[in-house]
């Protein structure tokens, strides 16, 4: 009986192209849609570079059985059902994976010198075809879902897939080779250096000092470089009264969102990813799943996903579960030109998708990535919300647009940024062994001669506003921090060469002003025991021209402090939080106990990934684009 179905697959002729029906002839036949709603959606596709079968099921219109049937019709191919009659494993050794994914198609029957071939755009068969010109095989289309034979591709090659994920980066800028045997050098170095100075403890602490003073004036000059260079480029350039149109075709765009372990999330996900206005038909929204998340699963059943919202989950293999892992093998199953990432809890503008495509069309070919601004939807839940909200709005609104106007590397966000999807394979995606990935992305594609620019638009996310919470997610991010510098100086005249001294001083700037605050801060607060005439151990080794020198950094860095966080909620929708900003000296020294965590991880178990849980704060009304 199979063999008579392959039969009459096989001799089952195609429809020349110049005979063929309409495409929505062959719908309006069978009454699935109106002569007006086959108007409509022949004009979106006239500035949308989207199938007219993807554009009727975005609108709700059809479903995608309703094509494949109407595809079927119209091209007399028949249809292969890959979830009752999966392929044979070994016809997909024809081609590497890479070949099906390109595609997006999966060999499905042979029969003789016949190799059927399932794909869900028979319009882009022939590229297909011309892959087994030297095959010795006659190959023929029969049409499928693209889930299914995504889904296909995944349950065959899902453990080589896993591993490449784990694997993407080059070895000399990733971390995986971190064994706890090579980080036994590092501890011994780490507890050495400890017993040196416990040994001469006023050697010791001059240098701790000398460390402090250096990591402050490091990032005193970065933060101070930033706002400068944001000031000069807002005075110089003003705002566009009407920006420029986007592109006459809008291409596809793939956003990822990981999620892991997400009870609360899910509904309130859904709701925002609705508010987006980009046309549906090209919108890829992948919620990135891990294999043994039953909790997200469970979730998810309950909610009804649009027809532009897929689920990928992501193999286990070696207990590796991180954020970048899951991106990297997700990153294969994206079908988007431009692909963007955004966190669980992201509410992003609902124009954000055509200011990224506008921005993408107008910028320089080496401009491959771009950083949105992240703000949070809830600084009125406490003192500590605020805070963080004054911070983020500080980097990413003033310091981040400034570092990108100057061409520094610039230390991505972890969400809304966004990349062409080719640049990015090119790069190797993350490397899923870091647990600030991004930072690392950010590093890796300035080695590589590209640039990231901000682009005019925000996320708003949920501000972690409970201590030890806070503590949690700071400390993962201080250790990637660490990582991501300990891996790209592990050659640092090779980083030089790659960077150009200018970014590699702004990369010093960056991970050892950041880190070093945080680790450092304990010898700071003694100094302070000074300046107000009490007894402090310092006092032996500040003579009264280092203090003076000194009291005038600490103001320089303050005063520095305040006038980025002023300018970086002076805005209407922000200004309630500027009696706060003078606060700020009081919001960072929890920040050392999440340094001092993230030391001992880092020698313990680098690559733990301290999640972070949210929906645990109501979602404030959103500041205007």
């Amino acid at each position: 009986m199979v063999e008579l179905n392959l039969q009459h697959f096989a001799r089952a002729a195609p429809i020349p192209a110049q005979d063929r029906k309409p495409l929505g002839a062959c719908l309006i036949d069978r009454g699935l849609i109106t002569r007006l709603q086959l108007d409509e959606a022949l004009f979106l596709q006239s500035w949308q570079q989207a199938p007219l079968g993807e554009i009727l099921v975005a609108e709700d219109w059809v479903t995608r059985q309703d094509i494949l049937c109407a595809l079927s019709e119209q091209t007399g191919l028949q249809i292969a059902d890959l979830n009752s009659s999966p392929p044979p494993l070994e016809l997909c050794q024809f081609k590497p994976v890479e070949f099906w994914l390109k595609h997006n198609v999966i060999p499905w029957r042979r029969l003789g010198p016949i190799l059927l071939v399932a794909t869900a755009r028979p319009d882009l068969f022939p590229a297909v075809r011309s892959g087994f010109e030297d095959a010795g095989y006659t190959v023929m289309p029969v049409l499928a879902v693209a889930d299914q034979i995504d889904n296909t591709i995944a349950r065959i090659y899902a453990s080589p897939l896993a591993q490449s994920a784990e694997t993407r980066v080059e070895l000399d800028q990733s971390c995986r080779s971190w064994t706890p045997k090579s980080r036994i050098g590092p501890a011994l170095a780490l507890t050495g250096l400890t017993g040196l100075f416990a040994a001469f403890p006023m050697t010791g602490l001059t240098v701790l000092v000398a460390a402090a003073v250096i990591s402050l004036v490091l990032f005193l000059c970065l933060r101070l470089a930033g706002l400068l260079a944001f000031v000069w480029h807002s005075v110089k350039h003003r705002p566009k009264a009407n920006p420029a149109a986007p592109p006459q075709a809008l291409p596809c765009v793939s956003i990822m969102v990981p999620l892991y372990k997400e009870r609360e999330i899910a509904d309130a996900l859904i709701h925002r990813l609705q508010r987006l206005t980009y046309p549906k038909a090209l919108l890829d929204i992948i919620l990135v799943l891990e294999e043994a998340d039953e909790v997200t699963r469970a979730t998810l059943a309950q909610v009804a996903l649009p027809s532009w919202i897929r689920t990928v989950e992501v193999p286990e293999l070696n207990g590796l579960t991180t954020k970048p892992r899951a991106m990297n093998y997700a990153l294969d199953f994206c079908r988007g030109d431009i692909l963007g990432v955004w966190d669980a809890e992201d509410a992003p503008q609902p124009d954000q998708i055509e200011r990224v495509v506008r921005h993408f069309a107008q910028a320089d070919e080496d401009v491959v990535c771009l950083q949105g601004v992240l703000d949070y939807y809830n600084p009125r839940t406490n003192w500590r919300s605020r805070c963080f909200t004054i911070e983020y709005n500080s980097w990413f609104r003033v310091v981040l647009q400034g570092v990108a106007r100057l061409g520094l590397v610039v230390p991505l966000g972890g969400t809304t940024f966004f990349f062409r999807r080719d640049k990015l394979l090119e790069l190797g995606g993350w490397d899923a062994h870091n647990v600030t990935e991004d930072a690392d992305l950010g590093v890796r594609l300035s080695r590589a001669g590209y640039r990231t620019e901000m682009v005019d638009t925000a996320t708003y996310e949920e501000a972690n506003f409970r201590a030890w919470p806070w503590v949690r997610q700071r400390s993962r991010w201080l250790k990637g921090f660490m990582v991501t510098y300990l891996v790209h100086m592990r050659a640092p005249t090779r980083l030089l060469q790659d960077l150009g001294l200018f970014r590699f001083l702004g990369v010093q700037a960056f991970f050892l002003g950041t880190v070093g605050q945080f680790l450092l801060a304990p010898v700071l607060w003694l100094f302070w025991l000074t300046s107000f005439g009490l007894a402090s151990p310092l006092d032996p080794i500040l003579s009264d021209a280092v203090l003076a020198a000194l009291i005038g950094l600490f103001l320089s860095a303050e005063i520095t402090n305040i006038a980025v966080g002023t300018i970086a909620v002076s805005a209407r929708e922000r200004r309630f939080l500027l009696p706060w900003v003078p606060t700020m000296p009081l919001y960072f020294p929890l920040g050392v106990l999440a340094a001092y965590k993230a030391l001992w991880e880092l020698v313990l178990d680098p690559f733990f990934w301290d999640k972070t849980q949210h929906g645990q704060a109501s979602e404030e009304s959103l500041p205007p684009a």
